[in-house]
Formats: C-alpha cells, structure tokens, sequence
C-alpha cells in the first residue's frame, strides 16, 4: 500500500492545492475615464438625457420594409459578419484550449515489437535464441503544477482575447447595419437626384421648342435658342453620372447583403421617398455610451489581455513544477500482459527554473509590461474617440434638419420663380435669360434638396451607429450566404 504522507504524487497535490490561490502579475482594473455628465451636442435636459435609450433595431423605425429586409439580410449572410464569427470561434476554442492546460494531460499507447539480434550482437546464442518479443501497453499523465499562477494568466489571457473577438463581432454587426442603411438612403437621395435631373431637362427641352418655334416665326433669337440648348445639354449632361451613382449604390448595397453585385438591381431599381427626418434615439450620459460602445468592450477586454500575460512573464521568475506518471504494462509475451507481475508505474516530479536565465525573462516581463501600457494608452484613445464620434454625430444631425427646413423653402422658391419667369417671358416682361436663370436655380436647388434629405437621414443613422445601443443583440446565423438571385 503506498504511504500517502510520503509519496511525492500526495505531496505535490497537496501543496498545489494549498499555493492554488497563488498568481504573481498584476490584477486587471478597469481604467478610470474622465467623463462629462452629459453630451454638448445633447438638447435634452440631463434628467432626460440620463433616462433615454436606443432602439434594437433602428431601422424599424424607417418604416420602410425592403430597407428592413436588407438589414436583416446583411446580419445573416454578410461576408464581414462571417470573418469576425469565425474569429470568435477560433478564439474560444483557444480560451477552452488553455482552460484545459489547469488539468492533467493524459494519452494512453501501446505497443508490440519482435527483434532478432545478429549473431555478433548475441554470441554463442543460436538463431532461434537471437529472437525476442516486447509488448507494453500504458497510460501516462502529464501536469504543470500551477503554484505561481502561470497557467492560469495565460487562460484568464486567453479568456479576455475571446471577449474582445465577441466586441468585435458586435462592433461589426453595428457597422453593417448602418453601412446598409446609409447606403439605401444615399441610393435614395441620387434617385431624387436623378428624377430632378430627367424633369428638368423635359422642361428645358420645352423650353428649347419654344425658343425654336419662336426664332422660325421670327419672333426669336439665335441668342436665345443657344442659351435654350446649352442650358439644356448641361442638365443632361448630369444624367449619366447620377445614373452611375445609382447603380453603384445599388452594386454597394448588394455586397454588403453576401451577394453579387448585380442581384439587386431589379429589386431597387423603383424610387421610394426618404423618410422625414425625426428624433433621432437621444445620446443619453457619456458613461452609459461607454458600457455599451462595443469598440470600448474589444479595447478593455484586450488591455485585460494583456494585464494578464504580464503575469504570465512574471511567472518564469520562480520555479516550475510538473508532475507525470505511468501506469501501464510490460511483458515479453502477448498472453502475460495483463498479469500481475507486468504491472509497471513511474511518478516523477520535475522541476524547471529558468534563474540562469533571469535577463531574457526580465526582458519578456518589460515586453508584457510596454504590451499593458499600449493596450491601456489604446483603450483611452478608443473611447475618446467614442465620444468624439457622438458628439459629432449629434452636432451633424441637428444641423442637418436645420439645414434641409431652408432647402425645402429655397426649392419652393425656386419653383415659384421659375413659373413666374416663364410666364412673364410670355407676356413679354422679360427676356429668355431670365428664365434660363430661374430655371437654373430651381434645377440647383431641387437638386440640394434631394442632397440634403439624404443627409439627413445619413445623419440620423450616424446617430444610432454611434450610441451602439446593444444592437443587434445575436449573432448572425451559421448558414449560406444568400443566393445570387434571391
């Protein structure tokens, strides 16, 4: 019977479990950020502010439902959102891979060999007696005896590394999702843009015939029949890069959604209106924008990362223990294996210590060390710039619905003063200059009109691409991508 007082097995066991709380290297804290109450570009009042929350699926709230279609799409088949879940996976295989480094590691082998030694190797030995058999078989176990916490830095590492893979996966759900619907609004703004374009040039080619008619009558110019085509050419000259515009939004908004470029052209091909601009989700207190920013969860989890290797450099300081045994069997007979007197057992405790070689490992302490400073100098730049990009975004939108009240009311304008031109030409008030400057400032001004709707509702989406809002709160679905047609 073996003494479990003196074995080296119960010993090393036993003090592994006493030193277990032991782990030498700093402990992750988070980083203290200097925040302000409340958001400058924010106009709710701070009580208001503190209470307000985004949406969890913004785009709802366009009341458009292709635009929500296409989002839904993207989240499930962009080829984006399948690196950065592929990433994930890999990650938290590699987070259980280090986990399991705390426990024994243990392989089972077999094996079976038949030698014939030569005759100057066995002298004197007959042939038949130059023969032998080996057959062994064993379980063998292998464990670092974590008592200065090395294998369990390197698994809180690797744990952390998982967690900013899962930020980043949820960074780049955020980013889709806008990308989507920033692009359908920009193909929606140049739709306007071009529907402008093609009214316009209609009316200028009716002004061109009447210019015409009005020259062979002889009541003319030639004057104003070249200023009639040239106004009218430089209107259709526009067509053919608005009509570019449009197909590459369309080509744009097709990729993001996993498929080829030219599946959707049908599909999007019919104008729809943007929508009004409204409220926009309300920014809320900069420290919730923190918490729920996945960017600054990739930043703090990966400083936590790299805390940990700090300590797992540190470890090498001090010595290593590992503890391996063998239970197994070995006999000169297949038949015999398994009997009593082949039983074999080895335990051996080894010990590694690397204070020979104190430089190099001081040397891989200050790398984690600098490796900490980066990632924490990394993190507090990752959350101003969280900040700066609220801000901005606020301070965008709320101008943008500012700017488009004065676009609405210069194209009105311009529509009045365009009718009223023609009709006093008619009436023979003015010359047909005047109403190729009305008709060129009411084409300009439909134009920034349809611009500035789209800006607007870029705006809004830069809002809630800013505040993250947790959303979309899953992952995209293990599956094909969509197909190219569908």
């Amino acid at each position: 019977m073996v003494n479990a007082r003196s074995h080296p097995l119960f010993s090393a066991i036993a003090l592994s479990l006493l030193l277990a709380g032991c782990m030498v290297g700093p402990d992750h804290v988070r980083p203290d950020v200097a925040t302000g109450d409340r958001f400058a570009q924010d106009l709710l009042a701070p009580e208001a502010a503190a209470a307000a929350h985004t949406d969890a699926a913004f785009w709802r709230g366009f009341d458009d439902p292709l635009l929500a279609g296409l989002v839904e799409d993207a989240l499930r088949a962009n080829h984006d959102l399948r690196i950065a879940l592929a990433r994930l996976d890999q990650a938290r295989a590699v987070a259980r891979q280090s986990r399991l480094d705390l426990f024994p590691t243990v392989t089972a082998d077999a094996g079976a060999s038949d030698v014939r030694s030569s005759a100057d190797q066995a002298p004197g030995l007959a042939r038949g007696q130059r023969d032998a058999e080996s057959h062994e078989a064993g379980v063998r176990a292998a464990w670092e005896l974590d008592f200065f916490g090395r294998v369990r830095r390197d698994a809180q590492s690797r744990r952390a590394d998982a967690e900013a893979s899962a930020a980043d996966l949820a960074a780049v759900q955020v980013s889709v999702a806008a990308e989507v619907a920033q692009a359908y609004f920009e193909l929606r703004g140049r739709q306007a843009q071009l529907a402008v374009a093609r009214g316009n040039a209609g009316n200028q080619r009716g002004s061109l015939d009447l210019v015409t008619a009005r020259l062979e009558a002889g009541r003319g110019t030639e004057l104003d029949a070249a200023r009639a085509r040239a106004q009218w050419e430089s209107t259709r000259s526009r067509i053919p890069a608005l009509e570019a515009d449009v197909a590459a939004s369309m080509h744009r908004i097709a990729v993001l959604t996993g498929r080829t470029p030219g599946s959707l052209l049908a599909t999007l091909a019919a104008p729809t209106a943007l929508p009004e601009p409204h409220d926009a989700a309300q920014a809320g207190v900069p420290a919730e924008l923190l918490r729920r920013r996945p960017d600054v969860a990739a930043a703090e989890a990966r400083l936590e990362s790299a805390t940990a290797r700090v300590g797992v450099a540190t470890a090498d300081l001090f010595p290593r223990f590992t503890l391996g045994g063998l239970i197994g069997s070995q006999a000169m007979d297949a038949g015999a294996l398994l009997g009593r007197d082949s039983e074999t057992r080895v335990v051996a405790l080894g010990v590694d210590w690397s204070f020979l070689d104190v430089g190099r490992v001081r040397a891989r302490i200050a790398q984690a060390e600098a490796g900490a400073d980066e990632n924490l100098a990394r993190y507090q730049q990752t959350v101003l710039l969280a900040l700066e990009e609220t801000e901005n975004a606020l301070a965008r939108h709320r101008s943008a619905r500012a700017e488009l009240a004065h676009l609405r009311a210069a194209a009105e304008a311009g529509q009045r003063g365009a009718e009223l031109a023609r009709l006093r030409f008619e009436g023979g008030l003015v010359d047909f200059l005047a109403v190729l400057d009305a008709e060129r400032v009411r084409l300009d001004a439909e134009d920034d009109l349809a611009r500035g709707r789209a800006r607007a509702a870029i705006a809004q989406v830069a809002v809630y691409r800013a505040l993250a809002g947790g959303w979309p709160d899953r992952p995209p679905i293990r599956e094909e991508a969509i197909v190219a047609g569908g």
